[in-house]
């Protein structure tokens, strides 16, 4: 019976640490945790109803992540991201990706995994044709951007390139839609969108035809369309408003 109880037990120990971090996640995305301001174990356990010990594991993993860091008195804060800070994790994330474009393309897509890729394009045709009507068809196109960009990364056929991407993806604007929701707020929207769009055909093309360095450029040009979309939101509080974690960006007065 014991050995049968240490799984369960060890599988408990997981989910609630699992718990507190994505709990502790929205806390800090939502501006409920402000830069800056210290995360006391106990008080975190008080608030969000979950036991200690996994409060730290959640508290070590999101420090791991970078949205939290270690201050000299002990303990965690939450961190503030200059814009600079945000363009670097907006231009990691690119140049990552446009490695994985350039090895799928090397690598070559079976016609399974190609299907896949044309099958998202499509849907995203249909999104955009849509998003000057509903509000819907932003949230569509959000899912199914995020998911073109995981399938690029899926046809690297590389678990290193995936990891390190997904470790550039852990702060949230740095993800491949972190500021595509704020375009709603502008009159520019669909001509970005229309622009990105296109994009995604190029590098579905390149990839097709097994051309790398291509793929890679056209990646690494696609992802700065989020550098444009952020200084976009930055302009506009209510444009800012939409973009998860914009609490933790500390906007230029000068």
């Amino acid at each position: 019976m014991a050995t049968a109880g240490a799984p369960l037990a060890e599988d408990r120990a997981v989910s609630q640490t699992v718990r507190a971090e994505l709990m502790l996640r929205d806390l800090i995305l939502a501006g409920e945790i402000r830069p800056g301001e210290r995360l006391a174990e106990l008080a975190i356990v008080e608030r969000i109803g979950v036991s200690r010990t996994p409060v730290r594991a959640a508290l070590m993993k999101l420090a791991e992540e970078g949205l939290l860091e270690a201050i000299p008195s002990g303990g965690y804060a939450a961190r503030a991201f200059g814009e600079r800070e945000v363009l670097d994790a907006i231009e990691l994330r690119g140049t990552l990706e446009g490695l994985a474009a350039r090895l799928a393309a090397e690598r070559g897509a079976s016609s399974t995994a190609l299907d896949r890729l044309r099958d998202l394009l499509a849907r995203l045709d249909e999104a955009v044709a849509r998003i000057a009507a509903s509000e819907d068809a932003f949230t569509l196109y959000i899912d199914l951007n995020a998911a073109f960009h995981r399938e690029i990364t899926r046809l690297a056929a590389s678990r290193v390139v995936e990891r390190q991407i997904e470790r550039a993806m852990s702060l949230p604007f740095a993800s491949p839609s972190a500021f595509v929701r704020a375009q709603s707020e502008s009159p520019e929207a669909g001509r970005i969108l229309i622009l990105a769009q296109d994009q995604h055909h190029c590098i579905v093309d390149a990839i097709t035809r097994r051309e790398g360095a291509r793929a890679e450029a056209l990646m690494r040009e696609h992802s700065r369309l989020a550098g444009r979309n952020l200084a976009m939101a930055l302009r506009s509080r209510a444009a800012l408003a939409r973009v998860p974690g914009a609490a933790l960006i500390q906007i230029r007065t000068e």
